[in-house]
């Protein structure tokens, strides 16, 4: 087996898991959200949108990594890297807006909305 080969497995084996990822998430957060609405709980739809939102974007993460373990160390050519970039930038933006759907904010709010937290006065 030569480097190409190998580099070309490991980028179909983390491309698997990102899939993996997204159908397991998928299908625990539908088996979690049917059993808190035979107990008739509170708040499922936000906690199976947010447990749902969470493995599409690990999954994202994952898909990602494949593309670029790909295309940098198998087929590094102007027009592989440009797709790759193309790639990159639309699942970025998917990440971001799961992200603002899952948090109500977006990514790079959490540190200020961290420090905000922590300068308003404790409600008594």
């Amino acid at each position: 087996m030569d480097f190409q080969s190998i580099i070309e497995t490991v980028g179909k084996a983390v491309d698997a898991a990102g899939v993996v990822a997204i159908v397991v998430g998928a299908a625990l957060a539908t088996i979690f959200a049917v059993r808190s609405l035979r107990r008739s709980e509170a708040g499922v739809y936000s906690r199976f949108r947010r447990f749902l939102g969470r493995s599409i974007l690990l999954g994202l993460e994952l898909l990602v990594a494949a593309d670029i373990i790909r295309t940098v160390a198998v087929t590094p050519t102007l027009a592989s890297v440009g797709v790759l970039a193309a790639i990159v930038l639309i699942r970025t933006f998917l990440s971001w807006s799961l992200e603002l759907e899952i948090t109500g904010r977006w990514p790079w709010q959490k540190e200020q909305a961290a420090a905000d937290a922590l300068d308003r006065p404790a409600a008594s």
